[in-house]
């Protein structure tokens, strides 16, 4: 049964960032059957994931988070959390005045090994008291996050009730090759409107949002260590080659490339 947790448990007494310490650490080791429902800060939330790997949700896009990713959650916009794989969670608090990153949309980014290590060494400085160390690190942090990568992996989701529920089942199987007439009867609508409605809402085809959800899902596969040949037969290719070359078209880069990581993620 997932455990759900409460918004209060988010907002931790003596931990908003104020103008003399504009970022602040929030540290917690969280199960995978862990979820927070729908909440907003009154700052802006950068979430990273030293190990495991987590789902944020806002009311239209989901984004899959591994470990050499991270997420920027602007102040006041209302998101779900859900711990897809046991994860030691390090959330960021920004002051919004301190801002370095965009505000009007969550975006996930790359998280560099430098990155890392500063979030490392503030909750350590911080536990220490040493304040002028501390705002040292907060403000370098501030500058890597001006410069980190965005990277488009989100997944746009749907307001027709019909469609959602299509949609929703995909995500919980992702690996699912059954066809639009195949999903008609749970989704209570034609494949001829289920296309329709892929096209109005989402303005994209069924076949090319499922190919969207698996590529989401082969970043916790990923994370788990699982060669790729693996990952590919998971979510449903015919072969490695067949999910590296859709990969590659619609990121850029191999799988490879784009899960490595660039050292051991700090703690």
């Amino acid at each position: 049964m997932t455990a759900i947790l409460r918004h209060r448990k988010l907002n931790v007494p003596g931990y908003d960032p104020t103008p003399s310490r504009p970022v602040r650490l929030i540290a917690r080791d969280l199960d995978d059957d862990a979820a927070f429902p729908p909440h907003a800060h009154r700052w802006h939330q950068f979430l990273y994931t030293a190990t495991g790997v987590v789902r944020v949700s806002t009311g239209d896009t989901t984004w899959v988070v591994p470990p050499s990713r991270a997420i920027w959650i602007p102040t006041g916009i209302t998101h779900a959390v859900t711990i897809l794989e046991e994860a030691h969670m390090r959330s960021l608090y920004v002051l919004p005045a301190a801002s370095t990153l965009p505000v009007d949309a969550c975006r996930v980014v790359e998280v560099s090994h430098l990155l890392r290590e500063l979030i490392a060494d503030l909750g350590r400085v911080a536990t220490e008291g040493d304040r002028r160390r501390e705002r040292l690190v907060s403000d370098l942090i501030l500058d890597e996050l001006r410069i980190a990568e965005t990277l488009r992996v989100g997944l746009s989701l749907p307001a027709d009730k019909r469609l959602a529920t299509l949609c929703a089942a995909l995500l919980a199987e992702p690996s699912s090759t059954r066809t639009l007439d195949e999903w008609s009867p749970l989704a209570g609508a034609s494949a001829r409107t289920l296309a329709r409605l892929f096209a109005d809402e989402l303005d994209t085809t069924f076949a090319a949002w499922r190919q969207q959800v698996r590529l989401a899902h082969a970043a916790p596969l990923v994370a788990r260590g699982w060669p790729l040949s693996r990952v590919a037969a998971e979510l449903g290719y015919s072969s490695q080659s067949a999910f590296s070359a859709m990969f590659r078209r619609t990121f850029g880069k191999s799988p490879s490339a784009f899960f490595a990581t660039t050292g051991r993620p700090g703690r």
